[in-house]
């Protein structure tokens, strides 16, 4: 799935949600707090060690957030992922566009749902 790219991204600062177009005709709204909670970074991973499948996006549609968070800034990374500085001074996560296309909060309903989890 290496095709994978947005084809718009938005910030919306009032609903507190990243909103991501992609190639696929799909749109997918993020909450900011489950996007910050989900870093891939190894500092929230909890080291080297824990990077891998059980922090694969598929195993984080449980994410109870901490606390709200706001963006203070968004960058796109060369052609393949956005990084994030947030609110609470964070921003060594490089969330990739296969990582946010599987994080999509619509995609993890449905298959919680086809499993009869949801």
């Amino acid at each position: 799935m290496s095709d994978i790219r947005p084809t718009n991204i938005t910030i919306n600062r009032q609903a507190e949600t990243l909103e991501i177009s992609w190639v696929t005709g799909e749109t997918c709204h993020y909450p900011l707090s489950h996007v910050r909670e989900a870093c891939p970074c190894v500092e929230c991973r909890g080291g080297h060690h824990n990077m891998g499948m059980a922090n694969a996006p598929e195993n984080l549609l449980v994410l109870k957030p901490a606390r709200s968070y706001k963006v203070e800034e968004a960058q796109i990374v060369g052609n393949y992922a956005l990084q994030i500085t947030w609110d609470d001074g964070h921003n060594s996560g490089i969330y990739t566009w296969e990582y946010l296309y599987h994080l999509c909060p619509e995609k993890l309903e449905k298959k919680e749902s086809e499993r009869g989890d949801g």
